[in-house]
């Protein structure tokens, strides 16, 4: 993984590539490359970022009409030139390569097999195998369309790849299986004259709108003509073409000086955009979930919610709301544990995912887990309406976050949140335990969450003068207690994520329990602190902190009565927001973190060792 950008035109492709690398760095990558094809392949690769490929290309003359492209994320192999893709074989007058996203899980086996027919390796990666598997079916005289559709038969785990041979000079064919590829048809979509494959559609953007996503087991090709895409069965199928609804400036940075800044201070819109169809009306609808949610939720007995990272602690956050509103038993669950565990399925279950992407390995393969164990009602919640995940499940809701280019997940947390909401309010609802007055209530708090939302950012200045202290510090330890602890949560990998500095969360009645051990003068203890039922609870908690040294950075309401003092920082926020509260108090979380990695100079967008969309295990 991460990128992959593929392309047949009448005109030279590699400015089209390289632009469309560009617009896939937020996903995070380690080396860039990318193979041409004129009368012969050609391949220019780089260690670093896709600026250095672009330096390489020029300074190559590097001009063709057909080409793919690719930035990775290393898993097999260390990040070397010899590992970056695409991928080569080479001999007998033949020249293949290949781009890969996703794991081979067989590629040991097919490493064997290839080596004893003559064939070495040049890389340490899994992907190899798939460019000398392809060579070997196109020297026996398949088409390279033919030779694609064979090599994916005999490959085992997840992957998105695209392919070109010296044989065929104006076509690339590309496949996908548990890792997301799709099709864009130029020339305003009657695919005459250039077409091209992308891993995502912000990609494309500076071609065309018009896109086709791919399903599982899909094989393309792509033509000057023309495309043609088999399914998994092997026969034509037509995918329907859409027009994006994505736009250059929503991936452009504008007055922003990064994307993680940018993403934070949209949230009020994406709130506003996510919440449009439930705040215009006067009460809330199952068929907000899809047509089968009334039928669904009426014989939900209990809810289990899969998820992985930043998504995770969203569905901790809605075991809180939905026990304590709908009535409801939850289990919250992270995906790529419990893909893996022998857990008992109960009838009566309604299984709910939250990814940003949809395309997260570990959360797609925990549904159809628990599709397998008889749970079949399954709700997603996720930003992107063409994912795999969204096809996978029977009822879904879209968080109309727009695009979210940093990899620290922010916006796309908060607008999960809100839709957890809302699905509480829906199931409460229709387990009648939630009056009509209430449900006004609820329903105007919703209305004015961007307003709030807006008020909470203008903390930023206070914020980021207290990150400036933490720009020396190796650890940090985050509280919260009730419906707050899972933001306490969040707040600390956000930190640890960015700024590498390490982060753990606690619920503060734990302090007693272990981690009271580690506070001293140089750990910095910050402290989610709304007016809740707990305040009083938590004010004891931090007097424990407090007389052992440690330095606290509070962050509480305006009615909690905690006022600043020596070692005791405060930044208050505005009343109280009762249900919702834990979506304003990770605002100033993310702004911590954000201004503290600008204070220890780290890359605020593209964090080390990190990925936007997690689609191998």
């Amino acid at each position: 993984m991460c990128g992959i950008v593929g392309a047949v035109a009448q005109r030279d492709i590699v400015p089209i590539l390289i632009e469309g690398l560009r617009k896939l760095e937020y996903r995070g990558y380690d080396s860039a490359g990318l193979a041409i094809l004129n009368d012969t392949m050609s391949r220019v690769r780089s260690v670093g970022r896709v600026a250095e490929l672009q330096a390489r290309a020029t300074a190559d003359g590097a001009q063709a009409p057909t080409g793919i492209a690719h930035t990775r994320w290393a898993t097999h192999g260390g990040v070397t030139e010899n590992n970056a893709h695409p991928h080569a074989s080479l001999g007998g007058g033949l020249q293949v390569s290949v781009v890969h996203n996703g794991i081979i899980e067989n590629h040991e086996a097919l490493r064997a097999e290839l080596r004893a027919a003559g064939y070495t390796f040049e890389s340490q990666t899994d992907t190899e195998v798939i460019a000398h598997l392809v060579h070997s079916l196109v020297a026996t005289g398949l088409t390279l369309l033919q030779a694609v559709r064979a090599a994916v038969e005999r490959l085992e785990g997840a992957y998105a790849i695209a392919v070109i041979s010296s044989r065929e000079p104006h076509t690339v064919v590309g496949s996908r299986r548990g890792s997301p590829l799709l099709l864009g048809v130029g020339s305003n979509g009657s695919g005459q004259g250039e077409n091209f494959l992308a891993s995502d559609a912000s990609a494309l953007l500076q071609v065309t709108r018009h896109v086709a996503y791919l399903e599982e087991g899909d094989v393309v090709e792509i033509r000057r003509d023309g495309f043609t895409v088999l399914g998994a069965d092997g026969q034509p199928a037509q995918r329907p073409i859409v027009q994006s609804q994505l736009s250059a400036e929503s991936i452009e940075l504008g007055r922003y000086a990064h994307y993680m800044q940018k993403e934070i201070f949209e949230q009020p819109g994406a709130i506003a955009n996510t919440l449009e169809m439930v705040t215009g009306g006067s009460s809330l609808s199952p068929g907000l979930f899809g047509a089968e949610a009334h039928e669904v939720l009426a014989r939900t007995r209990q809810v289990l919610i899969l998820a992985c990272g930043t998504s995770f602690h969203a569905g901790l956050v809605a075991r809180y709301w939905i026990e304590s509103v709908a009535r409801l038993p939850v289990s919250v669950e992270i995906a790529s544990e419990y893909r893996y565990r022998e857990s008992v399925a109960q009838p009566g279950t309604l299984v709910i995912t939250i990814s940003q992407s949809g395309e997260t390995i570990d959360t797609l393969s925990a549904l159809q887990h628990a599709h397998a164990q008889g749970m079949g009602d399954s709700l997603s919640i996720c930003n992107v309406p063409e994912s795999a995940l969204i096809r996978a499940s029977r009822l879904r809701f879209l968080t109309r976050a727009g695009p979210e280019i940093g990899v620290a997940s922010t916006k796309a947390f908060t607008t999960q949140l809100a839709s957890l909401f809302v699905l509480t309010l829906v199931l409460a609802r229709q387990r009648g335990l939630l009056s009509p007055e209430r449900e006004h209530e609820l329903i105007t708090q919703l209305r004015h969450l961007p307003v709030a939302l807006n008020r909470v950012l203008e903390c930023e200045p206070a914020v980021a003068a207290w990150a400036q202290r933490f720009a020396a510090r190796d650890h940090a330890l985050f509280l919260g207690r009730g419906v707050h602890f899972p933001i306490a949560m969040e707040g600390a990998l956000k930190l640890k994520e960015i700024t590498y500095i390490h982060a753990e969360a606690y619920a503060a009645g734990e302090l007693k329990h272990g981690p009271l051990a580690l506070v001293d003068d140089r750990m910095p203890v910050v402290v989610v602190a709304p007016n809740d039922t707990l305040i009083e609870k938590l004010k004891s908690n931090l007097q424990e902190v407090r007389a052992r040294g440690g330095e606290l950075f509070v962050f509480a309401d305006r009615d909690t009565r905690l006022a600043p003092s020596d070692g005791v920082h405060v930044i208050h926020l505005h009343d109280h927001a009762g249900l919702l509260s834990p979506i304003l108090h990770v605002l100033p979380l993310q702004l911590l973190s954000y201004h503290a990695a600008l204070a220890r100079g780290t890359d605020v967008d593209k964090p080390r060792n990190l990925a936007k969309s997690v689609t191998v295990e």
